[in-house]
């Protein structure tokens, strides 16, 4: 299973691959979108698209997670934030992929533990998870990672809900949703 997970933003959109094989999370691709502030808000929106669109083409992801809105008190953020993820829904149904939604508090609960995480906890619970050198940058790709593994984690529970004799499975079940980490071999 390899996953796309977004974090939308006007700012700066963070994106995040993560393939799953035999239960080990492999991190394949992070990084941030971040088109110029000086350009007028619909250009913005079209550099996200672009670029989505080729992190698609080039790594083809077989889902896309996009992060729900967060409720805040600026209308107007959430508004264009609203948009950014409006974008990102379009170049992953345009390339003919499922989308997901997770909450940020579903998020945070399937990659931390608990639904009020901080920040710097969930890429710090990125790093760990996927065996990283370092914290993913921007934050918003560590954001990213975090909805793409949250989205592997849910399969398996539903995996396991629609099937509960996979939990008597060796390699199965709740023990295997652990988030199992590993690297694989590097080329020689």
């Amino acid at each position: 299973m390899r996953v796309l997970g977004i974090d939308p933003g006007t700012l700066t959109t963070g994106y995040g691959i993560v393939e799953e094989e035999d239960h080990k999370l492999f991190h394949v691709v992070s990084g941030g979108i971040s088109p110029s502030a000086k350009q007028p808000f619909p250009q913005r929106l079209k550099k996200i698209y672009e670029e989505l669109e080729k992190i698609i083409v080039k790594h083809r992801p077989r889902i896309v997670v996009v992060e729900d809105l967060f409720v805040s008190k600026n209308i107007q953020s959430a508004l264009k934030l609203g948009h950014a993820r409006g974008v990102a829904i379009l170049a992953a149904m345009n390339a003919g992929l499922p989308v997901f939604e997770y909450a940020p508090l579903e998020v945070k609960q399937a990659v931390v533990g608990h639904g009020k995480a901080e920040k710097k906890q969930v890429q710090l619970m990125v790093k760990a998870l996927l065996d990283l050198p370092k914290v993913p940058h921007p934050a918003d790709a560590a954001d990213a990672l975090a909805a793409a593994i949250c989205h592997i984690h849910s399969s398996r529970l539903r995996e396991i809900l629609k099937n509960p004799s996979a939990l008597r499975q060796p390699g199965r079940g709740l023990g295997a949703m652990r988030g199992t980490v590993g690297r694989r071999p590097q080329a020689v």
